[in-house]
């Protein structure tokens, strides 16, 4: 069955601009099709917080298993928490000077 396509041309914010594209890439789809699963999932009401959890999960457990398979390795990352909220400030800072 054949579905007919209309064509809705919307406003975004750059910080989402900016994920959509990372998402894009990382799941191997389009940007309309990731857009096309949020409005559904919206519809369906099947928007849970846990949904997504599990789906960053599934990610980065997919992410791990490349790189294993790729014989990707690295030290443990250490950090102080001065460094994570510095930045932490600069990451909001640079998004709402992007808005």
């Amino acid at each position: 069955m054949a579905t007919t396509m209309v064509r809705k041309q919307i406003y975004i914010q750059k910080r989402m601009d900016i994920l959509l594209k990372k998402l894009s890439k990382a799941r191997g789809l389009s940007e309309s099709e990731i857009i096309r699963q949020a409005i559904e999932r919206e519809l369906s009401g099947s928007n849970q917080v846990q949904t997504r959890h599990l789906s960053a999960l599934d990610e980065f457990i997919r992410v791990a298993l490349e790189s294993r398979k790729k014989g990707i390795k690295g030290e443990p990352y250490r950090w102080n928490r001065e460094e994570i909220y510095s930045e932490r400030q600069n990451r909001w800072i640079r998004d709402h000077e992007q808005e």
